[in-house]
């Protein structure tokens, strides 16, 4: 059985290396998925894992994939869902995978198929820990309030959730029960359609709340202080985000990349980001990101939701709508 070093003050994650193993296809599926209920985050390291055995390992544990839409992820393999990640250089704030869509996955993956020399190391921050040691007033000012995302639509949205472009009143009232958003007409005509979730929520395999969302992103990368809401339709206070990202910053460890490695998290319970890329040549990050076949899905989720009987593509926005992470 490979080494495993589990997690350490400073250090959230445990770390899996080789005690002979040949691939890390090698160790026992059942400890893996053990650690991983566990502990949240495994980093592989050592074991110089190719491409193939990137996507092997997340389909022992993934029924199906998501696709990320986001613009310039570069695609590595069209049959097995797996793209790079975004091609900027920016750092990114800490966020789990998609947590600006109903579907949030179950797991994020990322493999190193070429590490940077400088720059570019992955964060990861636990959210059950973060709930923890945020200042009592921000925990208890989140404590029980919910987050509401409100989103625009365009035809080729409303076709696949409500199965026409141009929905009446009624089925925008009642959608059909696999549909995970709320709709809306707005005053001016358009559509808009919503979707909420707890400020902290469940992990799926922890019982202490996490913070686990798309605030931080929204506000320290794209600039907004209307995505997403309170519950009350207001902004979250910009004093709660401070206090937030100040916390998290305190709490975060940043992966410093070898060829070869895998970082597995569970994306319920932790929330990754990154540091500014140096060369954009020198650094290949392959992702997955997918759904557990052992999973306990959320039950705000709609029952027998498609991200989990297929791999799922969402309906791609327009280029004016497309938002990132």
């Amino acid at each position: 059985m490979a080494r495993i070093l589990p997690p350490a003050p400073g250090r959230p994650l445990a770390i899996i290396e080789p005690t002979g193993e040949a691939s890390l296809l090698e160790i026992d599926q059942d400890a893996l998925t053990a650690h991983y209920k566990t502990h949240g985050a495994l980093l592989f390291s050592g074991f110089k894992a190719t491409l193939d055995q990137f996507h092997a390992l997340a389909r022992r544990f993934c029924s199906t994939a998501v696709v990320n839409e986001s613009p310039g992820r570069e695609l590595l393999d069209a049959d097995k869902a797996i793209y790079a990640v975004d091609g900027g250089t920016n750092a990114f704030s800490l966020h789990p995978e998609l947590s600006r869509e109903p579907w949030k996955p179950d797991l994020a993956m990322f493999g190193c198929l070429s590490a940077p020399s400088e720059g570019g190391m992955t964060t990861l921050c636990d959210g059950v820990a973060l709930v923890k040691a945020l200042p009592e007033a921000v925990r208890c000012g989140l404590t029980g309030r919910r987050l509401v995302y409100p989103l625009p639509t365009w035809p080729s949205l409303l076709e696949f959730w409500l199965g026409t472009s141009e929905p009446g009143d009624a089925l925008l009232n009642h959608p059909p029960a696999h549909c995970p958003y709320q709709f809306k007409r707005l005053p001016d005509g358009r559509i808009g359609r919503l979707f909420s979730r707890p400020a902290l929520h469940k992990p799926m395999f922890a019982d202490e709340p996490a913070f686990g969302n798309f605030l931080l992103f929204a506000r320290f990368n794209n600039g907004r202080s209307d995505f997403p809401l309170l519950d009350d339709f207001k902004p979250v206070p910009e004093e709660w985000l401070q206090a937030i990202r100040e916390t998290a910053e305190g709490l975060t460890l940043a992966v410093q990349w070898q060829q070869g490695d895998v970082l597995m998290l569970d994306n319920t319970r932790f929330m990754h980001g990154r540091t500014a890329i140096i060369d954009t040549a020198q650094r290949q990050i392959a992702t997955y990101f997918g759904y557990l076949n052992f999973a306990i899905p959320d039950p705000e989720e709609p029952a027998k939701a498609i991200w989990r009987q297929i791999d799922f593509t969402p309906p791609r926005p327009p280029e004016h709508l497309v938002r990132r992470n």
